[in-house]
């Protein structure tokens, strides 16, 4: 029987993980599968909740606590660390903890994956929930990752990783950043479902559009040294055909691209900064709830 976890980071939203839990639970019937549960909570400043939960499918829950809020990637990234090193496990499948990654969809990515066990399944958008101006920006985010990464990366964290992809995830520096960018950098083959982004089930959606930049600056600092080549020929070319034309509205396109290259050289110097090779020292605690 294949041993499946999985794994949620969440922050200060007890509620909507509680109710994750039971629509997860809810989609496991009558599956030949021993699936479980590990919630990472991000330093949440508020209490958890008493978690009382009638389920009959999910092995055990299990809720790790960081000692320092370390965002969203980073949390993955401690995680998958946690589980390849402590856990028996075949496939981990990240899940955000808000219900934006439907339970709906977890037995069409397990049939996936169980159907072809040595890639990583990806859950592909093929629809959001948002307003039509995040879309727009969604989809310029797609259009700058692939024209300076040379990636189309259209799945977020919700997929599912065989055992040899997870040793190959956390061997990689920047799935600290960036799960989906260093998911792309690290497989070459990978198999997918479509996916719809679901809506939040308690409250507005914490993607903001401050909050998608940065998501896009971190993919694209993935691929940093793929981008700075790109750049340079792409400004090379640009200079060589406005050389007769050099005004200050011609220059707007150097500017900003020389600010791509700074941002995507920030942030990945942060990443090296702050990378966690030793995740496992900023746990603090492990409690099993069920």
């Amino acid at each position: 029987m294949k041993k499946t976890i999985i794994l949620i980071p969440i922050y200060n939203d007890w509620e909507s993980v509680s109710k994750l839990l039971e629509n997860v639970d809810l989609q496991l019937d009558n599956w030949d599968a021993e699936v479980s549960a590990i919630i990472i909570n991000d330093a949440s400043t508020e209490k958890k909740s008493n978690i009382k939960l009638a389920l009959k499918n999910l092995k055990s829950i299990k809720l790790i606590n960081m000692k320092e809020n370390r965002g969203h990637a980073r949390c993955i990234a401690a995680g998958l660390k946690y589980i390849f090193e402590k856990e028996e496990f075949d496939f981990v499948i990240p899940m955000d903890g808000d219900g934006e990654d439907r339970p709906a969809e977890l037995g069409a990515i397990l049939c996936e994956a169980y159907e072809n066990p040595n890639i990583a399944i990806t859950a592909n958008r093929i629809k959001r929930s948002e307003n039509i101006f995040f879309k727009f920006c969604y989809n310029m985010h797609k259009l700058l990752t692939f024209t300076f990464a040379g990636h189309s990366i259209k799945f977020g964290n919700y997929s599912c990783l065989p055992k040899h992809v997870v040793q190959k995830m956390i061997t990689e520096k920047a799935t600290w950043s960036s799960f989906s960018g260093s998911l792309a950098k690290v497989t070459k083959v990978r198999g997918s479902v479509k996916s719809i982004r679901g809506t939040r089930y308690f409250g507005p959606s914490k993607m903001s559009f401050i909050n998608l930049v940065k998501h896009s600056l971190a993919i694209i600092g993935v691929f940093k040294s793929f981008v700075l080549m790109r750049s340079i020929l792409f400004l090379a070319v640009y200079m060589f055909l406005i050389q007769q034309n050099f005004t200050v509205i011609t220059f707007i396109p150097v500017i900003l691209v020389l600010l791509l290259l700074v941002s995507v050289f920030l942030i990945s110097g942060r990443e090296n900064l702050n990378e966690l090779n030793n995740s496992l020292t900023n746990i603090s605690n492990i409690d099993n709830i069920k």
